[in-house]
């Protein structure tokens, strides 16, 4: 597939119709006037809108574990992702554990139609600095009856494998989540933290329909997993989308678009969205937050549209880091 073009098509069909409006008093980067999201349809039937939320930072200590710091704030945030069109919203049993799911359920049960929680499971968290794959067969069949519980759902539109666990082929674990999928309790399959050899041979058992690994504008690593979904017209969830706690994170004060977000007069963490967007059509970013206010930032996000020579200096300031 050639990747250009279809980010061409994509950018044109964004730009049809819509008002644009200079930043900073440069006509380089504008932010349009969208009337409609710009959307991506998972697994051929699922139509999310490309810019989601990620729940698991509504857990606001760094191991991630227990209840939010302020739970009733934590659920408000989640309805106003919605409010703001988000309709795609990731979480994992991992993330507490199980608190996140059960957050989600708490806030917006029951959901909006078009609302689709993609949660994952293989990670067990045997203490608050512990992050263990299991992805023996037995255990993933509980999780998703486990998540399925928590959420009070019928069925998981989506639900990922969260790592690969090194003592288990993963054709085994690919095993149990197809019989999951057989019994009606998941309708998609997804992974996180795979190689491209891992997605092939998992592609083996059952349909995957979207990956979730590491990836923003200053750590691309898996450049290769990215191509091999756009080849695929497979969703890719770039987590830690704005550089999580790294010393390049987007959030830290000096990262590599300081400068350039300050001459257009947005964000930092904005512009490494719009990259995000305008990278690829299949990248569905999904940043978290516990604060409305940079909620209501990160989603003004899907508005700006970067021209060519901009978004190549972004891209260069990042790399140079």
């Amino acid at each position: 597939m050639d990747t250009d073009v279809t980010r061409r098509r994509f950018l044109a069909a964004v730009s049809a119709g819509a008002a644009t409006v200079a930043i900073g008093g440069l006509p380089k980067l504008v932010t349009a006037a969208i009337t409609g999201k710009p959307t991506f349809r998972l697994g051929g039937d699922l139509s999310v809108n490309r810019l989601g939320f990620g729940a698991m930072r509504l857990i606001t200590n760094e191991e991630i574990w227990g209840w939010p710091a302020d739970r009733e704030n934590a659920k408000k945030v989640l309805q106003r992702a919605v409010e703001l069109g988000v309709n795609l919203i990731d979480t994992a049993d991992a993330y507490g554990p199980e608190t996140d799911e059960l957050l989600i359920a708490e806030a917006l049960y029951p959901y909006p139609k078009d609302l689709l929680i993609a949660t994952k499971g293989g990670i067990t968290r045997p203490s608050a600095g512990d992050w263990t794959e299991n992805g023996r067969p037995d255990y993933l069949s509980q999780c998703v009856d486990k998540s399925l519980k928590r959420l009070k759902l019928e069925r998981i539109d989506l639900y990922q494998l969260h790592a690969v666990d090194r003592k288990v082929p993963i054709e085994e674990s690919m095993g149990a989540l197809k019989a999951a999928q057989d019994a009606g309790k998941i309708r998609h399959v997804g992974l996180s933290n795979v190689t491209v050899e891992e997605i092939e041979r998992a592609k083996k058992v059952l349909p995957v329909v979207s990956i979730q690994n590491r990836y923003n504008i200053t750590s691309r690593k898996s450049d290769d997993v990215l191509r091999y979904c756009e080849k695929e017209q497979m969703g890719f969830l770039p987590w830690a989308p704005v550089g999580g706690t790294g010393k390049h994170s987007l959030t830290k004060t000096g990262n590599p678009l300081e400068a350039e977000a300050k001459r257009h007069n947005v964000t930092a963490i904005q512009l490494g969205l719009a990259w995000l967007l305008q990278k690829s059509p299949v990248i569905l970013p999904i940043p978290g937050t516990s604060s409305i206010a940079h909620l209501e930032e990160n989603m003004a996000a899907e508005k700006i549209q970067l021209a060519p020579d901009e978004w190549k200096r972004i891209e260069s300031l990042a790399s140079a880091a």
